[in-house]
């Protein structure tokens, strides 16, 4: 088998410049893997939700912007938007509401495990998960989630995505001695991509 000539493609969700995307972004957790998770770990507010999708009795909408919400004191479950640039965006608000003067009790953050190549990851992910003393665990999900769509109750046999999914899960686990330094525009709005020459997430 010869591999002269190919060319990999991610999809274009993981990569265009477009910001969020409804049709692909508004989708439900379904209750069978948000309940053990909210049993596990307490949540008290879901950072990213529509009202009719929304894990928990309090929740911000793409209106109220979880991203420019102070996120302090809270056990905060995320299931953000997948399209580009989200990711990023989110995973550097985690960090900023941890290393800030008040820190959430918890950050649980449901991504897509198949973007592990891309920059958000190798920045804000791979350098600190796992670590001893790190905040930041990630825990794989065995299968693919079915997420539901508006007015979906079930999900079909053949509807599930074509990606595995993981826990990002950000709690106290004793100092740790390096942490990222995340500059205040890496965290950029949903629907406002970044600029190309803005991309690196850490200060210099």
């Amino acid at each position: 088998m010869s591999v002269v000539g190919y060319r990999a493609r991610n999809h274009p969700q993981q990569v265009a410049e477009r910001g969020a995307r409804p049709d692909v972004d508004d989708r439900a957790t379904p209750p069978e893997v948000f309940d053990p998770l909210d049993e596990r770990f307490g949540f008290t507010v879901d950072a990213a939700a529509s009202p009719h999708n929304a894990k928990c009795e309090r929740f911000w909408t793409a209106e109220a912007d979880g991203l420019a919400q102070p996120w302090g004191g809270e056990r905060v479950w995320c299931n953000p938007p997948y399209s580009h640039p989200n990711l990023g965006a989110w995973t550097a608000k985690a960090w900023r509401e941890w290393l800030g003067d008040s820190p959430p009790g918890l950050v649980v953050m449901l991504l897509p495990a198949n973007r592990t190549e891309q920059a958000f990851w190798q920045e804000l992910v791979e350098p600190y998960r796992d670590m001893p003393g790190s905040p930041l665990h990630v825990e794989f999900l065995p299968g693919r989630i079915r997420f539901l769509v508006r007015g979906q109750q079930f999900v079909g046999p053949d509807e599930r995505p074509p990606f595995g999914c993981c826990l990002l899960i950000w709690e106290a686990r004793g100092d740790f001695p390096s942490l990222p330094r995340i500059v205040p525009g890496a965290v950029a709005q949903v629907h406002v991509p970044r600029p190309a020459d803005q991309f690196s997430l850490f200060d210099t």
